[in-house]
Parts: structure tokens; C-alpha cells; sequence
């Protein structure tokens, strides 16, 4: 049996130099070389840091490997103490690995490195190194929302910034570390609607019953001069049956489907002309057995021949400015078959609450054939089901270039609409 000849490989990080050897060939008639032990050069290794004191190394610095004389490079992973993975790129020739995503500082990393020489022998070596702490006058950190629970089909999930970031590599970068991952899996993508705020939707619905959990890997990373990602709070979703409710303005009628089967349909009264219901893509924002609706709160003075002030029950909001799936025994002599409405969709007392029991926040109701216009995109509600997948995935970083768009003002929250 002959010795094979040894790889130097040579693992740096930043400051960090690591020396490790290869293994021997496999021997004997029919033996694969790809199935011998790697072998374990413990004596080649040599650990050294530059500068004084054996100083940590830094994590504004890309972690680089590479293999001299005949050796090469199959695989390198390298995974901090919280789990979170380093990604890279590995040349053609297998000569040399180079991190794609940042380091975390203060942080301890573990780095497998597995390479094989000339003759396709093994060599393994696993090595760890810690990063410095950073010197950063601000730490960036992400709220998700909403809050952990059981949400429908259309429920966004919402990324809210501590600090604002308008450079778009800053905006790739913490794309890239805010995970979404969902069972079963689905296309989906982030979408920048100010430079605070993300939203991330998938191309379709959520699959009913489906589980998503979100987490920030930013934690410790560089994201610009003086400002690093801070510990975030993660978000686990639970997603419900698939409820969506079709209000259609010109036939004055909702019908409900759950799980794609039709369920119950029911006369309702939508806006009049001059207070059109908006088409388009709602999601349920959140149910309110009683709301007090006043036409002074959308403008519409008091004494005014459109004036209004109503106890509603059974109110289930759509809008931030108050747009509502609501009781309207006033107009029940109208639902089915007239618009009548400052905006909102009426319907009977028993059918408003058959529907208030039934849904959930982040069902969808979808309203076509009305005057009005489409519902926005952002700032009152969530209408990002309104963007088609080619808009959506426009609006993120590590798509295309973002939008400046100034942040939507939502003034109205918690305001009543319209009856």
C-alpha cells in the first residue's frame, strides 16, 4: 500500500488561518477510494490568528477556503451556534470557497470542510472559530406580524423595521435573512411597500392547513456602516380552512366558499353611486361584535342628507378606514336587489352573523362588478392579493429594483366607514 500524496488545504477567515491535510488512497483490488475513512490530519493542522493577543476574527470579512498542490475542495458548510448557515460559492476547479452571505459578529461558527486529492481519496476536518464584537451605534430589529395564531388563506405575513434601509444591496441583505418557511412548501416572496415595512404573501393562497414559521437571521449581521441586525421575535402561523367570500355589486349577492365547495349565499346591499364598494382582493382584518358608525369619521357632515349615526352589530372589518361586512336591518328590504350603501356590505341580522361566526382574520372576501375602485394595494388593509405575481415579485430586492413609494399614512385605523 502507498501513501498518497497530502493536500494542504488552507482555511481563512478574515484573520484566521487553518492548515489541514487530505487523506490516504484506499487499498487493495476493487476498493473504491471514495469509500476509505477520511483520514484525520490532526498533526498537520496548525491555528493561528494575527495581532495581538490571539484576537477574534472579523465578521465584516468574508470566510475563504482553499486547497494547494493536486487536492480540491468537494464541500464546506459552515453554521453558527444558533443554527444559522453560511452560504458560498465553490469555484469550478475546486480550488477555492468563499462566503456569499455575512458573518454574524460575536458569534461562534463551526466550519466542515471536505476534500479529496489527485487520486479522489477523502480528507475531512471540522474546525471552529469565534467573530469579534461589533462597534455599531444602532441595532436593526424586525416585528412580524400578526401575532402567533390560526389566520386564513390570504393573511400576509407584515415585516416591520426598527430602522428605516432604503439601499437596495442593504435591502437584498436582510431579505435574505428573514425565513419563511411554510409545510407544505410554496412559492413565495418578500415585497418591499416602504423602507420600513415588508410584506410576504405567496404566489397563490396559503394551502389550507397549512403551518408557516418566520424567523430573522439577522442577529449580529452587518447590514451598513454603524447599523447590524438585533434578536427578533419569531412568528409561527397556523392557516385555516380555505374561506373565500365572492360579493358580486351588480347581482346584490355573497357567496361563500370553504375548501372550494359553495356553502351558503346571501342578498346583500353594496355602496350606491357616489359611495362605490371597492373591488378587488380583501383579507379580514378583524370582527367586531359592535361598532358605533358615524358619517362625520369619512367626512359626510352632520344634518347632511347623507348623515348617519348607527349602532351596527355583527361588524366584520375589511378596510382600516372602516369598510365593513356588517347587519343592516334597515336596508334588508333593498338587499338583493339595490345598492344602497355608503360603502360597507350589508346583509339581514341572521346572515351577518352566520358570517361573523364563520370567518376568520386573514379569510378573503373578493368583491367584483361594483363601480368602484380597486382596492389598494397597501396603507388600508391588505389588499396585496390586488398585485399579480409579476407586480409582487418587482417589489422585492433580490428580484428587481424596489419602490421608493413614501410610507402609507394609516390615519384611519380603528375608524367606522360607512353603513
Amino acid at each position: 500500500m502507498s501513501q498518497s500524496p497530502r493536500t494542504r488545504t488552507v482555511v481563512s477567515c478574515t484573520l484566521l488561518v487553518i492548515a489541514l491535510g487530505a487523506g490516504g488512497t484506499a487499498c487493495g483490488s476493487g476498493g473504491s477510494p471514495l469509500s476509505a475513512k477520511p483520514y484525520d490530519a490532526t498533526d498537520q493542522i496548525s491555528f493561528s490568528v494575527s495581532g495581538e493577543g490571539g484576537k477574534k476574527a472579523d465578521p465584516d470579512k468574508p470566510l475563504e477556503v482553499t486547497v494547494e498542490d493536486d487536492g480540491r475542495i468537494t464541500d464546506v458548510t459552515a453554521v453558527d451556534a444558533t443554527g444559522r448557515h453560511v452560504t458560498g460559492e465553490l469555484s469550478a476547479d475546486g480550488a477555492r470557497w468563499h462566503s456569499t452571505s455575512p458573518l454574524a459578529a460575536d458569534a461562534h461558527y463551526t466550519v466542515r470542510v471536505s476534500t479529496e486529492d489527485e487520486d479522489g481519496a477523502p480528507g475531512r476536518k471540522v474546525l471552529v472559530f469565534d467573530t469579534s464584537k461589533p462597534t455599531v451605534s444602532k441595532r436593526l430589529t424586525v416585528e412580524f406580524g400578526p401575532k402567533d395564531g390560526t389566520y386564513g388563506v390570504g393573511q400576509p405575513v407584515t415585516a416591520e423595521l426598527s430602522e428605516p434601509v432604503k439601499d437596495k444591496a442593504q435591502r437584498a441583505a436582510i431579505e435574505r435573512a428573514l425565513r419563511v418557511d411554510s409545510a407544505p412548501k410554496v412559492e413565495g416572496a418578500w415585497h418591499w411597500v416602504d423602507d420600513k415595512q415588508l410584506h410576504y404573501r405567496p404566489k397563490d393562497y396559503w394551502p389550507a392547513h397549512a403551518t408557516v414559521r418566520v424567523r430573522s437571521d439577522l442577529d449580529g449581521v452587518k447590514i451598513g456602516d454603524r447599523l447590524r441586525g438585533g434578536a427578533s421575535k419569531p412568528l409561527k402561523l397556523t392557516i385555516g380552512d380555505r374561506v373565500v367570500a365572492v360579493t358580486d355589486a351588480a347581482a346584490h349577492s355573497m357567496t361563500v366558499y370553504k375548501n372550494d365547495q359553495e356553502i351558503k349565499t346571501m342578498p346583500v346591499t353594496t355602496g350606491k353611486p357616489g359611495f362605490e364598494t371597492r373591488n378587488g382582493v380583501k383579507v379580514v382584518l378583524s370582527k367586531e361584535y359592535f361598532v358605533q358608525m358615524r358619517s362625520s369619521t369619512v367626512g359626510i357632515a352632520e344634518g347632511s342628507s347623507e348623515s348617519y349615526d348607527l349602532p351596527v352589530y355583527y361588524a366584520t372589518r375589511l378596510t382600516w378606514s372602516g369598510e365593513y361586512v356588517h347587519a343592516a336591518p334597515w336596508s334588508v328590504g333593498s338587499q338583493g336587489n339595490a345598492n344602497v350603501s355608503h360603502g360597507c356590505t350589508g346583509m339581514s341580522t341572521a346572515n351577518a352573523e352566520w358570517f361573523f361566526d364563520n370567518v376568520r382574520e386573514g379569510d378573503v372576501v373578493k368583491v367584483v362588478n361594483s363601480n368602484g375602485d380597486t382596492m389598494e394595494p397597501f396603507g388600508n388593509g391588505f389588499g396585496d392579493w390586488n398585485l399579480d405575481w409579476k407586480q409582487w415579485r418587482e417589489g422585492s430586492a433580490l428580484v428587481a429594483g424596489t419602490p421608493d413609494a413614501p410610507r402609507p399614512e394609516v390615519r384611519a385605523r380603528l375608524r367606522p366607514d360607512s353603513v
